[in-house]
């Protein structure tokens, strides 16, 4: 393989792996819409999700789920072209793309399979439930903020800017 950051794609398959085998066990184990409590304020709760993030259009009739699925593979490739043309040594930024990416692919496997993506991770802020997720959200999540903080404190952001 060349020497690009593709070389850091097998975080993507594992977090896609991880994703469609939580997938399934929850699929198998977990009773649909019923709250399994394992800790104070960590529940297991099945549930399908036909919109984005949160719920977000999950009523509009269905159209959403071919939006959301072709969102998903063109945000993928801006992906693949990104990381082809990272530096060799931006390595935070290409880990942060490839658990973006294992995370999309994750729910696009689902939202084209199945219509709706497959969330059983639920936490409580107090006595409010967070919108149900799953792995491939959880890499999403910390990708994005791997990504945003590392901006902060890139070495392009130390370079003076008369350079």
């Amino acid at each position: 393989m060349p020497d690009t950051q593709l070389r850091w794609l097998w975080i993507t398959l594992l977090i896609v792996g991880l994703d469609q085998a939580a997938k399934l066990i929850a699929e198998a184990q977990l009773p649909f819409h019923q709250q399994v409590n394992v800790i104070p304020y960590f529940d297991w709760y099945l549930t399908y999700n036909t919109g984005a993030a949160f719920s977000f259009l999950a009523d509009a009739g269905g159209w959403q789920r071919w939006f959301f699925a072709i969102t998903s593979v063109v945000i993928s490739a801006i992906i693949v072209v990104w990381l082809k043309k990272l530096e060799r040594d931006d390595r935070i930024t290409a880990i942060s793309l490839c658990l973006i990416l294992g995370g999309a692919i994750g729910n696009l496997i689902d939202r084209i399979y199945l219509g709706y993506v497959i969330d059983y991770i639920q936490i409580w802020l107090g006595t409010y439930p967070w919108p149900a997720f799953n792995v491939a959200d959880a890499a999403i999540s910390v990708g994005a903020a791997i990504l945003i903080l590392s901006s902060f404190i890139s070495p392009q952001n130390n370079e003076s800017p008369d350079k």
